[in-house]
């Protein structure tokens, strides 16, 4: 009879045993699918640190040699300008020149007395971005030596843009990840809980764009990170 009794209370000790698993199981589970989904931006205004301005003119003519001449003339005006007023000689190439014959076009309609339209490209690449955007403002010093740089054409508009952008990377992480971890807490509160560890995050794409349509020499640096916690209670 004492025997049953003992085997009895480690029978219903065992069963007391595999209940508490099994509920603080249950809780667990439950627990594991409470999560919260947010997410955080970092964002940046950044001033470019590369520039590349390309120079086009024309030149149009019927005699060739002539045109060629003229181009190499002013191709060193142009050279001698931007040095002069600092930018490197390795910062300027000069692109071969482009050259339109108007009577060997099959479907044109010439009617200029030139047969010939040239157009002459050099470019500077420079890390000087207010040198070169302040000569930009004075190049209206090259049309006083006949030379017109052609403005508005769209495969010659000047090119900015950011490249350290490892540089500021982890701040910028830290930041996204800091904001991330905000969000998620005020949630928890509002929802009577606790936050937890993390379940998933995504760093997500850096983006460069320009800040407005005026300024294109300053960057926007932007990331958002999605971050996943779980909640307790």
């Amino acid at each position: 009879m004492k025997n049953r009794i003992i085997e009895a209370v480690i029978i219903a000790f065992g069963l007391f045993l595999l209940g508490a698993s099994i509920k603080s199981g249950i809780k667990l589970f439950s627990q594991r699918d409470r999560v919260v989904n947010v997410k955080g931006l970092a964002e940046r205004e950044i001033p470019a640190d590369k520039v590349i301005w390309p120079l086009a003119y024309k030149e149009v003519g019927n005699d060739l040699g002539v045109l060629y001449n003229n181009l190499s003339t002013k191709n060193q005006t142009v050279k001698s300008f931007l040095i002069a007023n600092g930018i490197k000689e390795e910062e300027i190439s000069i692109s071969a020149p482009q050259i339109v014959d108007m009577e060997a076009e099959r479907y044109g309609n010439n009617q200029s007395p030139y047969r010939y339209n040239i157009t002459s490209v050099i470019t500077v690449s420079s890390d000087n971005v207010d040198q070169v955007r302040k000569l930009i403002g004075e190049q209206g010093e090259l049309l006083k030596q006949g030379i017109a740089v052609a403005g508005g054409d769209y495969q010659y508009q000047v090119q900015y843009s950011f490249t350290q952008l490892n540089d500021i990377k982890p701040q910028m992480i830290e930041e996204a990840t800091k904001n991330a971890r905000e969000a998620a807490v005020k949630f928890a509160e509002d929802s009577n809980s606790k936050l937890g560890k993390i379940k998933s995050a995504n760093q997500g794409q850096f983006s460069i764009s320009d800040r407005d349509a005026n300024t294109p020499h300053i960057k926007n640096v932007r990331v958002v990170s999605t971050i996943e916690y779980y909640l307790k209670d």
